[in-house]
């Protein structure tokens, strides 16, 4: 992606915080970079009415990439669109198909991809340049053809450097051949993401520089001296000195936030008031999708109970609840009944409560619900970490990196077992804090959820509607570790960065489970491309099947693995600048 030219005279002002959260009422995909008007022009070209973006559908289609200028906050910007719209075109596709997208790259001089997330298919149709193909160079074309296993709700996106945050993600819809087993008389896409006016290689390169750049609330004297007299002069000072060792404070709840990004809900911004229309009484199916690169949404509609009937395209037992966490590249999707008012808001509060993405359901365009405040502001805690206070059961010190699975340690891998730390963390420079997790937490709603008054979703009150499919015990286990060092902002499997690490290999047929424990104080969406993550519970047993797990602070979940697929795929956290600074991976499934 070019870098954007520094506004010159006459150029938009440098918007207010206050603009950059909501983004402008005509914000939006303005122009081709062909023969694109000036910046000025651009700017001020009149208001635009948010549309959804076109749906696509039937089995042959074509897409190109390219740049297209873009301005959601008052200053225009490239952004990387698929046929001129970003979000990029919603594909209906229906399940047993043969689809087949024909991907043209009409970009100046960079490669491009397009992987297609949580589908089943062969490797090289994955799209991952330098796996499972060469990615797609300037001026040429893709043939991806395969046949559809499943249904549900998914997306696509870029897996070529920074692209995806520049605007090429799209949602992706797959007709189910038998019918649902819930019954719905209208349904929304609901595609959240996050745009940022920086070029992402510049943001990149900042968090490399500095990585607490958004976090503006950090502690102050009044706030020690708050805790003193609270906890007392011992316990303040204990807790200081710990936070100051891990060099971090708790107000890290993420890494970018709304001080940089603008969130958008298909691709418009709060002030666009993107709208999606029912009639009083009827069933609404809303399909979210979480298509933000490094941002946690906390989904509410006041005055609507929400009834999930499906995460990552797999149907659920429908759970009743008023709110949800949805990680990057998760789905999620619920039915809401909306009567007894003509507009309710969709409120996506960013996890650290700097800003929102928003839009209306409405009997008629044109209105819109009062948007609720923020929530307070959450703190970190020692034990949000798996760190308690008394037990000390941690080493922050710095530690060093080797390969990337404990093999074969017997029983299942959930609740009461301390980790194993791979020798590789030990003496790693990498490596900034070790975790005590012993469980995976799957009753917690989450960091700044927990006693909210609301019905918050979990892991834990999520069931398939099906049983475990492969039905085998898994034969082997494997252990990995999230880490990570803030500062360095370096993140990796068992401290070796992916430029540095094996593939992970398994045997084509073989039932195996995963591991995974948080040894960070950051949550990560861990994606394993090709094949199903079926999360267990704290007993080993099978709960849920899912394309993305995720992992918050302090956390220890394991899930089974149906080793099916041959090829060579990419396994790595759904942040993207995470998965850029090394937490990646490659999965080998081999005869």
């Amino acid at each position: 992606m070019s870098h954007p030219s520094s506004p010159g005279a006459g150029a938009p002002p440098v918007p207010s915080r206050r603009l950059f959260v909501q983004g402008l009422a005509a914000g939006g995909v303005v122009a081709g970079l062909a023969g694109a008007m000036p910046a000025r022009a651009v700017a001020n070209a009149g208001p635009r009415v948010a549309t959804a973006p076109q749906v696509l559908s039937g089995q042959q289609f074509q897409l190109s990439i390219g740049e297209s200028l873009a301005n959601f906050t008052g200053r225009t910007r490239p952004a990387i669109t698929v046929n001129g719209s970003l979000p990029a075109p919603i594909l209906r596709w229906r399940e047993g198909d043969t689809v087949n997208v024909r991907v043209a790259n009409a970009l100046q001089g960079h490669p491009t991809s397009i992987h297609w997330h949580g589908i089943l298919l062969p490797a090289n149709m994955d799209g991952v340049p330098g796996l499972s193909f060469n990615g797609i160079a300037p001026g040429e074309a893709y043939q991806y053809r395969f046949t559809l296993k499943q249904s549900g709700t998914y997306w696509y996106h870029s897996h070529s450097m920074f692209q995806e945050q520049a605007g090429l993600y799209g949602a992706l819809i797959i007709d189910p051949l038998q019918p649902a087993p819930y019954r719905f008389d209208r349904e929304h896409v609901i595609l959240l993401s996050d745009w940022t006016d920086m070029d992402p290689g510049a943001l990149f390169r900042r968090m490399k520089k500095l990585a607490e750049h958004d976090n503006y609330y950090k502690r102050t004297l009044p706030d020690f001296l708050r805790d003193v007299r609270r906890d007392g002069w011992s316990a303040a000072t204990a807790d200081r000195g710990m936070w100051g060792r891990m060099r971090m404070t708790p107000t890290d709840i993420s890494d970018i936030n709304a001080h940089t990004y603008t969130y958008l809900l298909n691709g418009t911004a709060p002030a666009g008031n993107w709208t999606g229309l029912f009639r009083s009484g009827e069933k609404v199916l809303l399909r979210f999708i979480n298509g933000g690169s490094m941002t946690y949404f906390d989904v509410r509609i006041p005055g609507l109970k929400m009834t999930v009937v499906a995460a990552d395209g797999q149907y659920i037992h429908p759970v009743s609840i008023d709110e949800f966490r949805i990680a990057p590249a998760e789905t999620f999707d619920v039915i809401v009944e909306p009567t007894g008012q003509d507009a309710f808001t969709i409120f996506c509060q960013d996890m650290g409560r700097t800003g929102y993405a928003a839009g209306t359901l409405a009997v008629r365009h044109g209105l819109q619900a009062p948007i609720p405040s923020r929530d307070p502001r959450p703190l970190l805690t020692m034990s949000d970490m798996g760190h308690d206070m008394g037990g000390m059961g941690h080493d922050m010190k710095g530690m060093e990196g080797g390969c990337g699975a404990n093999m074969g340690h017997g029983g299942h891998g959930s609740a009461g077992k301390a980790p194993r730390h791979a020798p590789s963390e030990t003496g790693n420079p990498l490596v900034d804090m070790q975790s005590a997790a012993t469980g995976p937490k799957l009753d917690d709603p989450g960091i700044g959820l927990r006693d909210n008054g609301r019905q918050v979703l979990t892991y834990g009150a999520m069931r398939s509607l099906f049983e475990d499919p492969d039905g085998r015990e898994p034969s082997r286990e494997v252990e990995l570790h999230l880490t990570g060092h803030m500062e360095k902002f370096s993140w990796s499997f068992d401290g070796i960065p992916f430029a540095s690490a094996e593939p992970l290999r398994l045997n084509y047929g073989e039932r195996m489970r995963i591991v995974l424990v948080n040894d960070t104080m950051m949550q990560h969406p861990i994606h394993l491309h090709g094949v199903w993550s079926d999360l267990e519970n704290a007993d080993g047993e099978f709960q849920v099947r899912k394309h993305t797990i995720d992992m918050p602070p302090g956390t220890r979940r394991s899930y089974r693995v149906r080793a099916d697929a041959l090829g060579r795929w990419a396994y790595h956290c759904h942040l993207l600048y995470h998965m850029e600074a090394g937490m990646m991976r490659e999965v080998r499934i081999e005869e």
